[in-house]
């Protein structure tokens, strides 16, 4: 199963990205998080990407497209959840192209919706923790608000250590994130456009202004109908 996940920064997107990743043994390909490993390891493609991501921008494709190519390729075989690429028209026609090359196909896509300002105050009430980047933690909302120990706010999930991105408390950075995500021409909408067109996946919208659960439960419900399709297809 290869699912491409959609959705503003804030709208819970890498949530139930982990939560479809265990109910299925997908691999969770996000390329934040990948570029977040090559920046905490200096290497010369986490600075140069650093650059980018402080102010907001969009990392290149000659640095982002080697290594997408490169995880989809390691997760072939187990199927896999891509969650932060395509950011862009560009991109998405680049990663349709890889695809094909690859000989894969996408099943999935599903796309969480959510108002541009509350998605901005989402980002800013989010903590990010240091053993799994994955554990969803937000100080304004209950069900994933952060555990307290020795008076400290800590990870829910396994009590690691928590902190804010430095973009996500700089609102010129979320509204650049946000300016790239929203535009329906060649941005992250512009990409969504094309695979809701050009593709054969299932394509899924959501309300993300809801609880995680409710979103959850949509997405995994969608997929199952999809499953149970492809199966009467395969067998009549």
């Amino acid at each position: 199963m290869r699912i491409l996940a959609f959705g503003p920064n804030g709208s819970g997107k890498g949530t139930q990205g982990t939560i479809i990743k265990e109910r299925y043994g997908l691999d969770h390909i996000e390329s934040g998080e990948i570029f977040r490993h090559h920046i905490k390891a200096g290497t010369e493609l986490g600075v140069k990407a650093k650059a980018y991501i402080d102010e907001g921008n969009l990392v290149p494709d000659d640095l982002t497209t080697p290594m997408i190519v490169d995880a989809l390729k390691k997760s072939n075989d187990r199927g896999w959840i891509l969650d932060g690429y395509p950011r862009s028209l560009p991109q998405a026609r680049s990663l349709q192209q890889m695809i094909r090359e690859l000989n894969m196909r996408v099943d999935y896509v599903f796309e969480i919706e959510l108002d541009r300002e509350e998605a901005k105050k989402r980002i800013m009430g989010r903590r990010i923790c240091a053993i799994d980047s994955n554990h969803p933690n937000h100080v304004a909302f209950e069900a994933i608000h952060p555990a307290e120990k020795n008076g400290e706010l800590v990870c829910r999930v396994c009590g690691g250590r928590l902190s804010m991105r430095e973009d996500d408390q700089d609102e010129d950075a979320i509204n650049q994130r946000h300016d790239i995500y929203y535009n329906e021409d060649d941005g992250t909408k512009g990409a969504m456009k094309l695979f809701d067109i050009d593709c054969d996946a299932r394509y899924i919208r959501v309300d993300g202004s809801r609880g995680i659960s409710d979103i959850a439960e949509e997405i995994l419900s969608e997929i199952e109908e999809g499953e149970a399709i492809k199966l009467r297809k395969k067998f009549s």
